[in-house]
């Protein structure tokens, strides 16, 4: 049984150390970010850098008619932020402000558009940014490679 339990601890220990971790932080990162660019990419004109659709006022005026914002503000607030935050995230840069951005944007599409949608969408969502704010982008993101240039 000693070996066992030994054989636990020492595969524990590898899964706790800077390499998986690393990894599975990236992981998470790409995730998180793959769910908002695609969002994104649908309110955009197709082969586009950015161009709102149009169509995505009328979206917004109907489907997302409980958001507090006007469409007017909402749908390029929303577009830019799903492009620029996932982007930011992918390169781990600001990686924990990123996650609580698109946090604060997942609990807004759960209270004000989608109420319906905590289990298991929302949850998730929330619980991928949840991490990402505390443990960061990883040791393979530019948050760390600055952190490592500043002596930190």
């Amino acid at each position: 049984m000693n070996r066992v339990i030994a054989i636990y601890d020492r595969g524990v220990a590898i899964a706790a150390s800077r390499l998986p971790e690393a990894l599975a932080l990236l992981l998470l990162r790409v995730a998180l970010a793959g769910v908002f660019w695609r969002s994104g990419q649908t309110k955009v004109v197709e082969g586009s850098v950015l161009t709102i659709n149009p169509d995505t006022y009328d979206l917004f005026r109907s489907e997302f008619s409980g958001l507090p914002l006007d469409p007017t503000i909402a749908v390029p607030l929303t577009t830019y932020a799903e492009h620029f935050f996932p982007v930011l995230l992918i390169l781990g840069l600001a990686t924990r402000v990123s996650a609580g951005a698109l946090l604060v944007m997942t609990l807004v599409i759960q209270i004000f558009v989608f109420p319906d949608a905590w289990w298991p969408v929302h949850s998730l969502w929330v619980a991928m940014a949840a991490i990402l704010i505390v443990r960061g982008g990883g040791l393979f993101s530019l948050d760390a490679l600055l952190a490592r240039l500043r002596g930190k």
